[in-house]
C-alpha cells in the first residue's frame, strides 16, 4: 500500500510518523503482508477492508469514526472487533462517519458522527462502535427462500454515505439479486503481465512481419517495471501477497521457462523489440529507491532473460542492469540480497556466472585492445560487474555458501592481467590512502587492478600474490640493511648487518643450531632472504640447499619420538601433544620455521590435518576435522548425532567429560563447568560434540598452538595470507599429488646437444615412465627438493636436462636450486636405469666435487 497527503491525525496509517503532510507516495508498512481489497477515506480517518473481511481503521477518533473507543487517535491500523468474523460486504465512508453492510445478515452498521441523524440509529448521538441501523433488514439467502413472507423487509444491494446523509439501494421481490462482493475487483483493463497466453499470442505471428499492435504490446510490457514486477508471481495459496524483505513472492521457474519460451521461439523482430525496450525504456529508468518492496521483483527475474546473458548485450543490458543494482539505496539492496540468499543453487549460480562472464568479456576486450579514450569507460564497467559479484559473494558467505566459494574464481584472470603489477598498484593506493570508490584503476603498465575483489582469485593467483608480497618485503628488508651498512661506513656507532638471514648449521645438530640462530633473530630479519650453509659442504645456496634444510629440519622437529607432537596411527597424521615436556618457546620457533618455508617459497612436508590451516586462518575446526585426524572417534561422534531413539541416555551413558591418559594414569576432564554432573541427551548432544572437537583441537593445546601461531604469523602473516581458504593454504605449504608425468615430459626444456628426440633423452623418458610411483616421487625429491607438486602445477617445476662430460660410468647430477639435471650421454637403457636409481637413492648432501 502506498499513501500520501494529510497525515496530521494518523489517517495514512504510517505509525509513528510525526509529519503532518506527506507530499510523496510512501509505503504503509502496517499492510505490507496483508491483502487489502478496498479502502475508504474520510476527512480525518481511513477504513481498510482485507481479503478475509477484517476491517481496520486509523486516524482521528474523536467522534467514534474508527469504530472503537479506546483512544482519540490511531496512527496505524486497528481492527474493528465488532465486525470481525462476519464482514464480507461493502462499506461507505464519508467525512466523519462510516456505513458497513454485511450480506450474510443483511444488516447495515454505522458509527461516527450522528448529529444530523446520518447514522440511522434512531437518535442524533455519535457512536464509537458499530451500531445496527434501524430497519427490517434481511439477507439475500433468506429473501430467496421466503419471498412471500417478507413483505416490508429490505434486501440491500449497495449503500452510500454523504456529509450528513446516508442512502441504501434495495431490491424488490421480483428482481432480487445477490449484492456485489467487494472482494472481486473486475478491472476493465487489467495490467499486462508476461504469461503463457500473452506469449502464445505473440508467437502466433512467427512468420512474416509482426503487426504493429503486437510490437506495441511487446514494447509496453518490456518498457514497464510494473508489468515485469507483476509477472511470474507465485500463485500457490496467493504466496505473492506475503512479499516481504525475506520473501519475493516470485516463481523463478516460471520466469525462466516463459522467458526462454518467448525468446527461443519468437521471430527476430520480436526479440529485437524486447532488447530495445529493456535497453532504452526499462533499465535506464530503474530508481535507486523503489517506491515499494514489490518493485524489486524484476531484479530477480530479469537475469533469467537470455538477452541479458548474451555476450552481445553485455554492454547494452548487463552492465546497465548491474549499475541499477549497485545504485540501489542500502535498504532496497539489503532486501535484494535477502532474496538472493533464498535462491536455489542453480539460480544463484546463473546470476554469479552472468557477471563473471561480463568481467571476462571486459578483460578480454582490454587485452585485445581498447582505444585509450575508452579505457576509463571500460574500467568503470569492470568495476560495476565486480561490485555486483562482491554483493553476491557477501550473500554467499553470509548464507553458509549457497554455492562453493571457488565458483566465484575466475581462473583465466592470470592470463588476462599481470597479478604482480595489479598487486603493486593496489598497495600503492593503500600507502597513499586512496580509498576511492572506483578501485579498479589503471596500473603502471596499463593493466587493471582487481585486488580490491580478491574473491575472484583462485589458489594459484593467490599464491602469486603471496609470492609478490614476500618479494616486496624481502627487497624492503634488503634495502634497509644496505642503507644501514652504508651509514656504518661514516658512522662507527652504526653496526653493519647481513642483508640476508643466514643459517649456518651442522647436519648432525640441525635443530639445535637453527634454533640458536632464530632465538637471537630480530623480527625484521625474518623478512630477509634466507641463506643456508651446511658446515663442511661447499655448495652455495641458490635455493637447493634451502630446500634440503627445510626437508631435514621439519623431519626432525615433527618426529613424534620427541614428544612435541602426537602421531595418530589410523590417519597417519600428527597433532600437538598436550603431554609434551617442551616449553612453548620451542613451538614458537617451529611456527617461525614453517613461516620461513612459505615465505621463501619452499614446499615442506607437514603431516598435519586440515584443522591446522583452519586455525592459522582463524577458522574453527569441525567434526569433519575430527574424522580426518581420529577416524574412529569421529565416526562415533557422528553415530551419536544420528541416533534419534528415546533411550539415548541409557544407550550412551555420557556426560560432558573426556577421559585422557596422563603418563599411565587416567584423568577425567570436564568439557563445561559441572560437566561431570551434566548428562548428554538428545537436546544437548550437538553441544557435546562441539565441545569435544574444541577440546581436541583447541583447549587441550591452547598455549602450544598459540605459540606456534605467533611464530608462524611473525614471518608470513598478513593481508594476502588471509585471502586463502584452509585447503588452499595447505596445498601451498605441502604441495599436492596431482602428478601428470606426461605433462612433465612435455614441459621439460633441453640444453646443449640435447633435444626431445635425442637418443639419450628418448631412453631416459622410457626408463622414467617405467619406474614405480614411489621411485618417480623420489626422482622429484632428488631433482627439486620435494616429492610433491607446487600449487602452481607441473608447469612451475621447469625441469631442465643438459648433457655432461665423462662417460657412462658417471651418475646423473641434480642442481636442486634450478631443477637442472646433468645427464651423461648414456647409450644403454639398462645402464641409464641403473645409474638413475643409484643417484636418486643417495640424494642427500651437497658438494662441488
Amino acid at each position: 500500500m502506498l499513501c500520501w497527503g494529510n497525515a496530521s491525525f494518523g489517517q495514512l496509517g504510517l505509525g509513528g510518523i510525526d509529519e503532518e503532510i506527506v507530499v510523496e507516495p510512501r509505503r504503509c508498512n502496517f499492510f505490507l503482508n496483508k491483502i487489502v481489497r478496498d479502502v475508504g477515506c474520510g476527512s480525518r480517518h481511513t477504513v481498510f477492508v482485507l481479503d478475509d473481511g477484517t476491517v481496520y481503521t486509523c486516524g482521528c477518533n474523536d467522534l467514534g469514526q474508527l469504530g472503537h473507543d479506546k483512544s482519540r487517535k490511531k496512527r496505524s491500523g486497528a481492527a474493528v472487533f465488532e465486525l470481525m468474523g462476519e464482514f464480507f460486504g461493502v462499506f461507505s465512508v464519508h467525512r466523519q462517519h462510516t456505513l458497513a453492510f454485511v450480506p450474510s445478515s443483511g444488516r447495515i452498521y454505522s458509527f461516527g458522527l450522528g448529529g444530523n441523524g446520518q447514522l440511522g440509529t434512531g437518535s442524533t448521538c455519535n457512536r464509537k462502535s458499530p451500531f445496527t441501523v434501524k430497519g427490517n433488514w434481511i439477507s439475500h439467502s433468506d429473501f430467496s427462500q421466503h419471498p412471500v413472507s417478507i413483505e416490508g423487509y429490505y434486501c440491500v444491494k449497495r449503500i452510500f454515505s454523504g456529509g450528513d446523509q446516508s442512502f441504501a439501494h434495495y431490491f424488490h421481490v421480483q428482481n432480487c439479486l445477490p449484492p456485489d462482493d467487494f472482494r472481486r475487483c473486475n478491472y476493465s483493463t487489467p495490467i499486462w503481465t508476461i504469461n503463457a497466453e500473452l506469449i502464445q499470442r505473440w508467437l502466433n505471428f512467427s512468420s512474416g512481419r509482426l503487426p504493429l499492435d503486437i510490437v506495441n504490446e511487446i514494447d509496453k510490457v518490456f518498457s514497464s517495471a510494473a508489468c515485469i514486477n507483476g509477472s511470474f508471481l507465485s500463485t500457490s495459496n496467493d504466496d505473492h501477497y506475503r512479499t516481504s524483505a525475506k520473501f519475493s513472492g516470485i516463481d523463478m521457474n516460471a520466469a525462466r521457462l516463459l522467458f526462454h519460451k518467448l525468446l527461443d521461439s519468437a521471430p527476430q523482430q520480436a526479440v529485437q523489440q524486447v532488447a530495445a525496450s529493456l535497453e532504452k525504456s526499462l533499465i535506464p529508468k530503474l530508481p535507486s529507491s523503489p517506491p515499494d518492496i514489490e518493485a524489486l521483483r524484476l531484479y530477480l527475474t530479469l537475469p533469467e532473460c537470455p538477452l541479458i546473458t548474451d555476450p552481445n548485450n553485455f554492454l547494452s543490458l548487463a552492465i546497465p542492469f548491474g549499475t541499477a543494482i549497485i545504485n540501489l539505496d542500502k535498504t532496497p539492496l539489503r532486501v535484494l540480497e535477502n532474496w538472493w540468499s533464498t535462491l536455489e543453487n542453480p539460480g544463484f549460480m546463473r546470476l554469479v556466472q552472468l557477471f563473471k562472464n561480463v568481467v571476462l568479456h571486459l578483460l578480454n576486450s582490454v587485452k585485445v585492445g581498447v582505444p585509450h579514450a575508452e579505457r576509463r569507460t571500460f574500467n568503470t564497467f569492470l568495476n560495476i560487474a565486480l561490485k555486483v559479484l562482491e554483493s553476491l559473494h557477501r550473500v554467499n558467505e553470509r548464507s553458509g555458501q549457497i554455492i562453493p566459494y571457488d565458483k566465484f574464481y575466475i581462473h583465466e584472470i592470470q592470463d588476462l592481467i599481470s597479478i604482480q603489477h595489479d598487486y603493486l598498484a593496489w598497495i600503492q593506493q593503500q600507502a597513499l590512502g586512496m580509498h576511492v570508490f572506483l578501485s579498479v584503476v589503471q596500473g603502471p603498465d596499463g593493466s587493471l587492478t582487481i585486488c580490491t575483489y580478491p574473491f575472484v582469485f583462485d589458489a594459484q593467483a593467490k599464491t602469486t600474490l603471496l609470492q609478490t608480497d614476500a618479494a616486496i618485503q624481502m627487497q624492503m628488508a634488503v634495502d634497509q640493511a644496505n642503507r644501514q651498512n652504508f651509514s656504518s661506513l661514516f658512522l662507527p656507532v652504526v653496526e653493519s648487518v647481513n642483508p640476508c638471514l643466514m643459517l649456518i648449521v651442522r647436519r648432525e645438530n640441525i635443530v639445535g643450531d637453527a634454533m640458536e640462530v632464530l632465538r637471537k633473530t630480530k623480527n625484521i630479519d625474518y623478512k630477509k632472504p634466507l641463506r643456508v650453509i651446511f658446515v663442511g659442504e661447499e655448495a652455495v645456496d641458490a635455493g637447493g640447499v634451502r630446500k634440503e634444510f627445510f626437508l631435514l629440519i621439519m623431519r626432525e622437529l615433527l618426529d613424534p619420538k620427541y614428544g612435541m607432537f602426537r602421531f595418530y596411527e589410523d590417519s597417519r597424521l600428527i597433532w600437538f601433544s598436550d603431554q609434551t615436556f617442551e616449553d612453548s618457546d620451542l613451538f614458537h620457533l617451529i611456527g617461525v620455521v614453517c613461516g620461513l618455508a612459505i615465505y621463501n617459497f619452499t614446499i615442506v612436508d607437514l603431516h598435519f590435518p586440515l584443522a591446522l590451516y583452519k586455525k592459522l586462518l582463524k577458522r574453527k575446526p569441525t567434526l569433519d576435522d575430527l574424522k580426518e585426524l581420529m577416524p574412529e572417534v569421529g565416526r562415533g561422534m557422528q553415530q551419536l548425532l544420528d541416533y534419534m531413539e528415546d533411550d539415548f541416555e541409557e544407550t550412551f551413558c555420557l556426560n560432558f567429560t573426556v577421559t585422557v591418559d596422563k603418563y599411565g594414569t587416567t584423568e577425567i576432564r570436564e568439557l563445561i563447568p559441572n560437566g561431570a554432573e551434566t548428562p548428554v541427551n538428545q537436546k544437548n548432544k550437538q553441544e557435546f560434540v562441539d565441545c569435544y572437537v574444541d577440546y581436541i583441537f583447541s583447549r587441550s593445546v591452547a598455549s602450544l598452538f598459540s605459540a606456534f601461531y605467533a611464530g608462524f604469523h611473525k614471518v608470513c602473516g598478513g593481508r594476502v595470507l588471509d585471502l586463502f581458504q584452509p585447503n588452499e593454504l595447505q596445498a601451498m605449504v605441502i604441495g599436492n599429488t596431482n602428478y601428470d608425468w606426461k605433462e612433465l615430459e612435455k614441459l621439460t626444456e633441453y640444453k646443449g646437444e640435447y633435444w626431445a628426440d635425442h637418443p639419450t633423452i628418448k631412453i631416459f623418458w622410457e626408463v622414467f615412465h617405467e619406474l614405480p610411483l614411489e621411485k618417480k616421487k623420489q626422482f622429484l625429491l632428488f631433482l627439486t627438493g620435494s616429492d610433491r607438486i607446487p600449487i602452481l602445477g607441473m608447469k612451475s617445476l621447469k625441469l631442465i636436462i643438459q648433457p655432461t662430460g665423462g662417460g657412462e660410468f658417471f651418475l646423473p647430477v641434480a642442481h636442486t636450486c634450478f631443477n637442472l639435471l646433468d645427464l651423461p650421454k648414456y647409450t644403454s637403457k639398462e645402464t641409464l636405469r641403473e645409474k638413475l636409481i643409484q643417484a636418486i637413492d643417495h640424494y642427500e648432501g651437497f658438494s662441488l666435487a
